[in-house]
């Protein structure tokens, strides 16, 4: 009875050691899986939007009605794949691109690294609303117009000319001074362009009287002493409109004759003459006083705060 007993427990294990063995050489052979490389999908979720690419002829679409070049500092705002971006710097832009998802960031820079412009092409890992891009002379974005109207604000602080384009979607009343779009497409084909306006409304002195502005985005409406102007409008810092104003003798000699060039003084029916004034407003003096002087090289009128 106690042999058998013993030979069994001798049996046990011998089988327990044997499987034991095979199940550790079996551990010390398998080779763990190969990690797949990360694959952004259309429509995967992100922080604030779901990511879509926008396709090329866009991207290229958005930077030509920017006009970028390279003395711009291009920010994209959620960056996606970073194609925006790796664009703005194959045409000599320095840009930029922010995005929440550190798999796209990581994807971007390999991007960029990719087509050699790793140097010009940079990508962060950040919070687009908790992001200072106010250096930035280019913004690009494809958001969400809810996601345009809480930035609206900032852009709107930005400094006067900077340029800013979306694809697809507006910033509901500040309505875009250009627009363009992609032939033979189907989806995501049109482009915005915004010109962030120099703050301009007030009362600016005028040899030929007060010049009040009331101001709506880039859009002006106003008096020239007692007559009101038309067609006035923002264009960074730059102001147009025109009036009818029938200056003293004196005046009108010489504002004709430093705007003849460029025929920017008609005469009207009868005795009345149009102006038409081209002016630049000094962002963050607009209630300074203002003066007429010549603009070379067109000779056309502009106007400048006085010394």
């Amino acid at each position: 009875m106690n042999l058998f007993h013993t030979s069994r427990r001798l049996l046990l294990t011998v089988v327990f050691a044997v499987v034991a063995a095979g199940a550790s050489a079996q551990t010390q052979t398998q080779t763990p899986p190969t990690a797949k490389p990360f694959e952004p999908q259309s429509g995967q979720p992100g922080k604030d939007v779901v990511w879509v690419p926008t396709p090329q002829p866009l991207v290229d679409k958005m930077l030509d009605l920017a006009n970028v070049t390279p003395q711009d500092y291009v920010i994209d705002l959620g960056s996606g794949d970073g194609r925006t971006v790796i664009t703005a710097a194959k045409r000599g832009a320095t840009a930029q691109g922010i995005e929440y998802n550190p798999d796209m960031v990581a994807l971007s820079q390999k991007n960029a690294a990719a087509q050699g412009v790793a140097a010009k092409a940079t990508f962060a890992k950040a919070d687009l609303f908790e992001t200072d891009f106010s250096k930035a002379t280019v913004v690009t974005m494809f958001l969400l117009p809810s996601i345009n109207m809480q930035l609206r604000p900032k852009i709107l602080n930005m400094k006067p000319g900077t340029r800013i384009v979306s694809n697809a979607f507006d910033m509901e009343d500040w309505q875009p001074d250009e627009t363009g779009t992609t032939p033979n497409c189907t989806q995501w084909c049109k482009a915005m362009l915004w010109i962030v306006p120099a703050k301009a409304a007030g009362t600016w002195k005028l040899p030929q009287g007060d010049l009040t502005l009331t101001q709506s985005f880039q859009m002006l409406s106003g008096t020239l002493g007692s007559t009101p102007i038309v067609n006035g409008k923002l264009r960074g810092d730059q102001v147009t409109f025109e009036a009818n104003y029938q200056p003293r003798a004196d005046e009108f000699d010489a504002l004709k004759a430093a705007a003849a060039a460029a025929a920017r003084i008609v005469d009207a029916i009868g005795t009345a003459r149009q102006i038409k004034i081209t002016a630049r407003t000094a962002p963050a003096r607009v209630s300074a006083p203002l003066r007429l002087v010549p603009h070379a090289p067109e000779s056309a009128l502009e106007l400048r705060p006085t010394a």
